[in-house]
């Protein structure tokens, strides 16, 4: 068994490294009532920076953190941090929550009581859920990729986990962000034994396969979408070299 129990506890000098960095940040100066059209807002970055300097307590976070059952297993090879809490009731549902970029496992954590034991948050006959919050390889406490274009091996990687290493036979997964695009491929690759999948937004590059005969709502969102990258979507221009490595249709 390769699954070990995990705890979080981040080494004081690094947290003084970063209360250093911090106070050496020199802000540039913005635009006049710019605000968000230029990129971060000068005024709001320097407020959050303040923030973490003199009122985020780490260790305070950290140990609530670490009120939920955290573990790494090694799966061909990379290590994968994840929560594990099994649901309350009886037949409990596996279910697989997968982030995007660029937040964390740590999206889910308020939903995680209210999946395993959704009667004790008002639900009148609520199914159970047993959670399973993995930190997407290169996130969080997960190992980094050491290779171009392993983001879509992460389904594979995440099937294993829930199968061979925990020993679900079927599963239900939710993705957001990239997490979507990670469920997907789970999907197309493991249907058999994905019970159903749930996605926040359907994955961007969808867009560049248009249907021959859109319907008119359909019509309006790729309008839209085509205007995005223009807009709100330079760091995707940035890195649309990685577009190389998508699989076909």
């Amino acid at each position: 068994m390769t699954i070990q129990p995990f705890r979080i506890e981040v080494a004081g000098p690094l947290l003084d490294d970063l209360q250093e960095r911090l106070k050496r940040t020199r802000f540039a100066p913005g635009m006049a009532g710019a605000g968000w059209d230029y990129g971060t807002s000068p005024s709001y970055l320097e407020d959050l920076c303040a923030y973490w300097r003199r009122d985020f307590d780490w260790r305070k976070q950290e140990a609530y953190l670490n009120t939920f059952r955290q573990f790494r297993a090694e799966v061909d090879g990379v290590g994968i941090h994840f929560i594990r809490e099994k649901g309350k009731g009886e037949d409990s549902i596996p279910l697989l929550l997968l982030h995007g970029w660029p937040d964390s496992f740590v999206r889910f954590l308020k939903m995680i009581p209210r999946l395993t034991d959704a009667a004790a948050h008002g639900a009148d006959i609520p199914p159970s859920f047993d959670v399973v919050v993995p930190s997407l390889p290169g996130f969080g406490f997960s190992d980094r990729p050491t290779k171009q274009g392993s983001t879509f091996a992460f389904g594979d990687l995440l099937h294993k986990l829930m199968v061979e290493e925990l020993g679900y036979r079927r599963f239900a997964v939710h993705g957001g962000d990239w997490g979507s695009t990670v469920a997907e491929q789970m999907a197309r690759s493991h249907a058999r034994d994905i019970i159903g999948i749930h996605l926040t937004d359907v994955p961007f590059f969808h867009m560049y396969q248009k249907p021959n005969n859109p319907s008119r709502a359909e019509a309006a969102y790729l309008r839209k979408m085509e205007q995005f990258p223009q807009t709100e979507g330079a760091y995707a221009l940035i890195h649309r070299r990685g577009l190389k490595h998508w699989p076909a249709a």
